[in-house]
């Protein structure tokens, strides 16, 4: 991998990223989900594949993720979604891209079609979570839950494997963050890849995304015996021969 970078994006913020440059080629944007870094396998495979096909990459780490500047618990969507969009907007400028998005990068994602709209050529989802902090978590608390949330304004929750720092301030602006009932009418791919044993975002969700796109080539791939992450070996190589179709088909 090449080195990290760092963009400056005031004087007490700066976000990490990792950018394989080329001025007029088409990109290929990683964006990692909730807690994730830019230093997994999905990047370090997506980066080696754009190398290989002589395309631009990017992926960053938002506020309070890896080691970008931030607390964690003061970060949201729409922080999160504000640092994706400038640090596109500083790194690919004006060149088109294809967007690929694991579990909450996937909502980030679609927050970037507000911005963008005819720059990106393309979007692959990979255990995509739109609007989870409601539908996966708000809405299936239990009633202790919800109250010690409003009372304390943070809590812990464990889903699967993993452990996550919730704030009440992350629930609100999720609530502000609803994509799931907007239209995109762009003339794209769109491929949405899910594990089949996904236990921390059920399979609908990239059914739901996909219901998003109004005039794109769509496809649901549903990996046998994958879970959420999709980091092995086999389902990388999936993902991988499912984006190279959309960068075939945009180049």
């Amino acid at each position: 991998m090449k080195k990290y970078k760092y963009l400056k994006i005031s004087n007490t913020k700066k976000l990490r990223y990792i950018d394989n440059y080329f001025r007029k080629k088409l990109y290929i944007i990683f964006l990692p989900g909730f807690m994730s870094d830019i230093e997994g396998e999905k990047p370090k495979t997506l980066f080696k594949f754009a190398k290989k096909n002589k395309l631009g990459f990017l992926s960053l780490e938002y506020s309070g993720h890896g080691k970008s500047s931030g607390i964690f618990t003061k970060g949201n969507i729409s922080i999160w979604s504000n640092d994706a969009k400038n640090v596109i907007k500083k790194i690919v400028k004006k060149n088109s891209f294809i967007l690929v998005g694991s579990s909450m990068g996937a909502w980030i994602a679609l927050n970037q079609f507000k911005y963008f709209k005819s720059q990106i050529k393309g979007f692959v989802g990979i255990g995509s979570a739109p609007e989870f902090l409601t539908r996966l978590m708000w809405n299936k608390f239990p009633n202790k839950t919800k109250k010690e949330l409003v009372a304390k304004g943070k809590v812990l929750i464990k889903n699967g494997t993993y452990e996550y720092p919730i704030t009440l301030q992350l629930i609100k602006d999720g609530k502000k963050n609803k994509v799931l009932n907007r239209k995109i009418n762009l003339d794209i791919s769109v491929t949405m890849i899910h594990g089949q044993k996904d236990e921390v975002v059920p399979t609908i969700y990239s059914k739901l995304v996909l219901k998003v796109f109004t005039k794109a080539k769509k496809k649901n791939v549903i990996i046998k015996n994958g879970d959420h992450s999709l980091s092995n070996l086999s389902p990388l190589k999936k993902i991988i021969k499912e984006l190279n179709i959309i960068v075939k088909d945009v180049i």
